[in-house]
């Protein structure tokens, strides 16, 4: 059930979204369930209502812009491409999962021009979107949040004033921290029920009446169980808010070990193609379909980092396994690339997958014998 829309709320409000992908799409749809008049803008064009040609554009018919985009320089091209047109009348809400760094840096684009803007994280899926029950964690000066909340509420169950603008960034890396976190461990739970041949089903029964169960592990643990990896919050996205965590920890010289672990997986299934797949899609790494072990995973054609002793290992593992045929899925140049440092996964791990048994028998044999 709708609640109901505040007192406070702009009469013929036309309002703004930029960036139209999962949760950009449905706010879009939902206020205009509301009774709103919302224009769109997208990097890559699509054809909904009200689709304008630039960001400028969505300027001069919107005094309020909320935008979703996906990373730090999306961002930062996005409020630049608005400031020009940008006037004391406008308030931007920037929903970007970013570095606390980059959203204080859009934050002062505006600000320059006269408008306001307000950071507003937020936590809740697709369909807590398409429902308006987000949940924002909001940061700027009052003034900025006193205009721009009756919009937030718009779209929202709650509203959590965090502090200044950065604040409310840190808050929402943090809290996916816990969230990637939980989803890895549940993984890992999952590969041990399952080498001691339980059914899966009774993991989830035993963790529905444990004291750590929790809102995430509701939603993801059966379709875990169905393999089903249809995204409301992709690998590419998760990923790369572990990437800012690492940063972050890195600047303040923390070691996350559980986060880093995280990463390193996300990491992985980003490497085999599967960035849109949903973040649970770690769980590919863990468990298999009854009877057919990890073979099913292609093969990295030129892995990205490989010592004299794992050629030798990968080209025994070519002669012994010679109908498997190595392919490209969608490998990033390197962990560098994406890290902006240097990661700690084995690269080379997905190319040892499929050996077989025997093959493993022999190879450990020769090195415990001393031969090479």
């Amino acid at each position: 059930m709708e609640r109901p829309t505040s007192a406070a709320q702009p009469k013929h409000t036309n309002i703004g979204v930029i960036g139209l992908g999962i949760i950009g799409r449905a706010i879009a749809g939902h206020l205009r369930r509301k009774g709103f008049s919302v224009f769109v803008w997208n990097r890559s064009p699509r054809p909904v209502p009200n689709f304008v040609g630039s960001p400028g554009e969505l300027a001069g018919f919107c005094n309020y812009i909320q935008v979703f985009v996906s990373d730090d320089d999306a961002l930062r091209q996005t409020v630049e491409q608005l400031s020009e047109k940008l006037t004391p009348r406008h308030v931007i809400f920037a929903h970007s999962t970013v570095a606390p760094d980059s959203m204080r840096a859009a934050a002062g684009v505006v600000e320059r021009r006269g408008a306001r803007f307000v950071e507003a994280c937020f936590t809740g899926s697709k369909g807590a979107a398409e429902k308006g029950e987000l949940v924002y964690y909001v940061g700027g000066t009052e003034e900025a949040l006193r205009e721009g909340r009756p919009i937030l509420e718009a779209s929202s169950k709650e509203i959590m004033y965090i502090g200044p603008v950065g604040q409310a960034s840190a808050i929402k890396v943090a809290t996916n921290m816990v969230t990637a976190g939980s989803i890895q461990a549940a993984a890992e739970a999952l590969a041990l029920v399952q080498a001691q041949g339980l059914p899966l089903e009774k993991f989830v029964e035993a963790m529905r009446i444990n004291a750590s169960y929790s809102g995430t592990l509701a939603m993801k643990l059966p379709k875990m169980l169905e393999r089903d990896f249809t995204p409301h919050f992709s690998v590419k996205h998760m990923l790369k808010d572990m990437q800012i965590a690492s940063q972050i920890a890195l600047s303040h010289y923390l070691d996350l070990g559980v986060t880093a672990a995280a990463r390193d997986q996300l990491l992985e299934q980003m490497q085999w193609g599967h960035g849109d797949n949903d973040y649970s899609a770690v769980l590919r790494k863990y468990l298999h379909e009854p009877g057919t072990g990890y073979a099913e995973e292609p093969q990295i054609q030129e892995p990205l980092e490989q010592s004299d002793a794992e050629e030798s290992i990968t080209a025994l593992a070519a002669a012994e396994t010679p109908n498997v045929e190595p392919q490209e899925a969608g490998l990033v140049a390197s962990p560098e690339s994406l890290l902006g440092f240097s990661g700690t996964m084995n690269a080379t791990a997905p190319a040892a997958a499929p050996l077989r048994r025997g093959f493993l028998k022999q190879l450990l044999s020769r090195f415990s014998s001393g031969e090479e």
